[in-house]
């Protein structure tokens, strides 16, 4: 598989809709995640992430402007244990409560599908990254419409053991931009990851259409410890 440069791949596609990485950095030692969101209704543009507890949550950046919350307020991270969900909706808790008893990141997700919003039913994308004893996995979904039929549900896991260092895999909702919005196709990308949080932050951020970007989310975990930072960047400040 192709390595793609997720720069060119971010400026190159003016509306991927929403995005999670998960990697690994060059020199082996971080677990790496990230996720952005942007919008083009008023209503999705009106947002901000904030951390809450060891996750983040979305929140209206002008409560007075917020018409529909139903697809827009959601938890996008959430942390269990030694597991990190990261995902677009609300499905976080529906995988962080399927987990938490005992079920698969799949058996989780079967109880989902796409977004019920006609006529893009935006994909449902998630991630979960597993950390234990030195040693880190992670998987994939994506959860869509059956090329725009709603009637039919195609559901894709994608499970990565022993990342390589300095690679890492990207998904996203859209395809493109358009009317409707097509749906993602394929694999998540394959990816280089860096070693540099600030720079990966900085070039992800710049790298997002200057009108439609919303909000990043970027964190490094250390493999051995557990312990992580995070970057948040909001447009609306």
């Amino acid at each position: 598989m192709e390595m793609l440069s997720i720069e060119k791949e971010l400026q190159g596609n003016a509306y991927p809709g929403r995005g999670i990485i998960i990697g690994k950095t060059p020199d082996g030692k971080k677990a790496v995640t990230a996720y952005f969101i942007m919008g083009r209704s008023e209503n999705s543009r009106n947002r901000v992430f904030v951390e809450e507890g060891q996750g983040i949550r979305t929140q209206a950046f002008d409560p007075s402007k917020l018409t529909d919350p139903s697809l827009i307020i959601y938890a996008p991270v959430r942390v269990l244990g030694n597991k990190t969900i990261v995902t677009n909706g609300d499905q976080t808790d529906t995988i962080y409560e399927g987990m938490d008893k005992q079920l698969t990141f799949e058996q989780s997700l079967r109880s989902r599908e796409f977004e019920p919003d006609a006529p893009n039913y935006t994909p449902r994308i998630s991630g979960i990254m597993h950390i234990e004893n030195g040693t880190y996995n992670y998987a994939m979904s994506i959860l869509k419409s059956n090329n725009g039929n709603p009637d039919a549900c195609n559901r894709y896991t994608f499970a990565y053991q022993n990342p390589v260092a300095g690679e890492g895999h990207f998904i996203h909702t859209y395809k493109c931009d358009g009317n409707p919005l097509p749906s993602f196709e394929g694999e998540p990308k394959l990816i280089s990851i860096p070693d540099d949080m600030e720079q990966f932050t900085e070039m992800l951020w710049n790298s997002l259409n200057e009108e439609n970007k919303v909000s990043l989310f970027v964190r490094y975990i250390d493999i051995e410890t557990g312990n992580y930072e995070t970057k948040i960047v909001n447009k609306n400040k």
